[in-house]
């Protein structure tokens, strides 16, 4: 079978020995925009570019503000700062996801705390997240704190996984019922949709990431989404070296950092979401002939959950155990079609295995189960 699963994958990519399983293409005016940039001299983090970017995907996405910086990672690590979070903190986060998110709540001097997911969606688990509060947020003297650590639960830190929406409605109502801020790490989830409202601007603040293997790449970058106005003057602040204006003094106010997204980033990102309508289409069809393939084969192939549009941004497939999963890793890539596991769950790293937790069983099948297939835009 595993043969077949090849066969079939070389038919959706003909004429490439190598498969990758997710690379960029450039099919609109990249270049001219590169360009146009050059011939500016505004290369570095400031010029048009920028401006027209954020617009672009805010207008995309529904929000009312983004604020694009290096990468995603610090995305998140500023998005987590403006909600409040600090030293002495927990973050209620996931176990399964990349290592950006974990690292993120560290950067801010907080601790990850790990609740389980859905095999459904691959999200955080709103029933997970609920029972732990109530199990061990307790409060004191006006603060929701962290029965076990003793500190304050000061966020929630939810992933969109493989770019399919987690239940995130439910998320968002349990967070507000709690007092527990909502920053949303959507960092692969461009394009994907939950009650018809684009993830990352159910919470607080929403973060996207543009790296090379994203749906849209600017090469390397983030951004960060919010309604609030002030929160987005804030987070321009803080990755501009927290810079007070001035005609010619450097003056600055505050710890600041140096993140904000160059302007030649911007103008690859500016193309690339002129085309991202049409890339959706095509990652969709894809994932219809991955699910049409794998129908009646006893394996399932991972699809948006009710209520939610997915970008597909990774095709997943849930195989039977731990062996058969390293058999067919071992397997494609020998005949050089690229797929691979899930992230090792971040409780399973030595640098997070100290951390608390509730009982992850659904992180930890997933994780012994799921491949990714090859995913890139056909064009």
């Amino acid at each position: 079978m595993f043969e077949d699963i090849i066969g079939f994958i070389r038919d959706q990519y003909p004429g490439g020995e190598t498969i990758p399983l997710h690379a960029p293409v450039f099919p609109g005016r990249e270049k001219a925009y590169l360009e146009e940039c050059i011939d500016s001299t505004y290369v570095s983090s400031v010029g048009p570019f920028v401006e027209a970017f954020e617009k672009a995907l805010a207008d995309f996405v529904g929000s009312r503000h983004a604020v694009a910086v290096v990468n995603g990672t610090q995305a998140l690590f500023v998005a987590l700062k403006l909600a409040g979070v600090e030293g002495g903190c927990d973050v209620l986060t996931q176990s399964l996801t990349f290592v950006a998110t974990a690292n993120a709540i560290r950067y801010a001097g907080a601790q990850p705390v790990f609740i389980d997911v859905e095999e459904d969606t691959l999200g955080l688990s709103p029933r997970a997240l609920e029972n732990f509060l109530q199990s061990q947020a307790v409060i004191s003297a006006g603060r929701l704190l962290n029965r076990t650590s003793g500190r304050p639960l000061a966020a929630c830190l939810p992933m969109h996984t493989l770019g399919h929406p987690c239940r995130i409605d439910e998320i968002s109502r349990i967070c507000t019922e709690w007092g527990v801020p909502l920053v949303e790490d959507a960092a692969e989830s461009l394009g994907s949709f939950y009650l018809g409202r684009h993830t990352g601007t159910f919470g607080r603040l929403g973060v996207f990431s543009f790296n090379g293997n994203k749906i849209v790449t600017t090469g390397g970058g983030g951004i960060i989404v919010t309604d609030d106005e002030a929160l987005a003057r804030r987070a321009r602040h803080l990755t501009t070296t927290a810079k007070v204006p001035h005609p010619w003094e450097f003056l600055h106010d505050e710890l600041g950092y140096n993140f904000r997204m160059p302007n030649l980033n911007a103008a690859l990102g500016l193309a690339q979401m002129e085309s991202l309508p049409r890339f959706l289409g095509h990652k969709r069809a894809l994932a219809g002939r991955y699910a049409g393939f794998f129908e009646g084969t006893g394996w399932r192939f991972v699809q948006q959950p009710a209520a939610g549009m997915s970008n597909y941004w990774l095709n997943a497939l849930l195989l039977d155990d731990e062996p058969q999963r390293d058999a067919f890793l071992r397997t494609t890539n020998e005949a050089k079609v690229m797929t691979r596991c899930l992230w090792r769950p971040m409780h399973m790293l030595d640098l997070y295995r100290h951390c608390q937790r509730g009982a992850l069983p659904v992180t930890e099948g997933l994780y012994r189960r799921l491949v990714n297939l090859p995913s890139g835009v056909f064009l």
